[in-house]
């Protein structure tokens, strides 16, 4: 069995100081995929860093206090590659890839664009530019499981207030146009909806910090395994651990039979 949780941190630190590290040790996950971890590595202990019985592997923004992604892995991979080959965001921290033999799992990070139109539009460009990548990603012939936060909610199942957010980032037209093709002519597989194709509320990820937003449920699915076909075939069983409050991001955890 493969265990891969994937989980927003909204800072690695703040996350820690909340029980993160031992809720994972008792995980057994094979690779926990990270975002925002909104640190540099000398900001991070060694108990972060390398925590029993992971390795740690990081792609920090050059920015401090901001983005960056992460992995902890059990078992030390053949390669680590950080960056997709985007001259403007790859400085940002919003990629890190792990290879064990023919399987890669990838820890992504998309822009969020709710902050000002300016960031919209950084958002619209990672699309474009990601868009050939997930082509020549899928076009290797490996086993892929992309595991992150993808600030879009594809479908209106996938939100509470969908009528309410039309015009909003993150539940755009274009956005869910755009992840439509990941899913669609891209032949991409959302693994959750795979093993879950009607779950509403129980299927959210994310909860604003404004009003009583956790409180009422009023969330969001923007966190996801995004797999090739062969692996997201093997996938058994997803699970989304909200008993402990990690960051406004929860826990999603997915075992492939692998």
């Amino acid at each position: 069995m493969l265990r891969i949780i994937t989980l927003n941190l909204n800072g690695i630190r703040s996350a820690v100081s909340k029980g993160l590290l031992d809720w994972l040790a008792a995980q057994k996950a094979d690779v926990v995929c990270m975002q925002e971890v909104k640190a540099q590595l000398t900001d991070l202990a060694p108990a972060m860093l390398n925590p029993r019985p992971y390795s740690g592997y990081f792609d920090c923004a050059e920015k401090k206090g901001y983005s960056g992604v992460g992995l902890y892995c059990r078992e030390r991979p053949d390669k680590i590659m950080t960056g997709f080959g985007s001259r403007e965001f790859d400085a940002e921290g919003r990629y890190l890839r792990a290879d064990y033999g023919k399987l890669s799992v990838i820890s992504v990070y998309l822009p969020s664009g709710s902050s000002s139109d300016e960031r919209q539009q950084a958002k619209f460009r990672f699309m474009r530019e990601f868009m050939p990548h997930l082509a020549k990603l899928k076009a290797s012939g490996r086993d892929i499981v992309i595991c992150g936060d993808w600030n879009i909610a594809h479908k209106e199942i996938d939100l509470k207030n969908w009528r309410g957010n039309r015009k909003n980032s993150g539940f755009l037209p274009e956005e869910r146009a755009w992840l439509g093709k990941v899913f669609g002519e891209r032949g991409w597989v959302d693994v959750y909806r795979l093993l879950h194709p009607d779950t509403t509320g129980e299927a959210y990820t994310w909860w604003s910090n404004r009003g009583q937003a956790w409180a009422k449920n009023v969330g969001w699915r923007i966190d996801y395994h995004i797999a090739t076909p062969g692996i997201a075939a093997k996938a058994k069983k997803a699970a989304i651990y909200k008993q402990q409050r990690f960051s406004d991001h929860a826990p999603l955890m997915i075992d492939y039979d692998f």
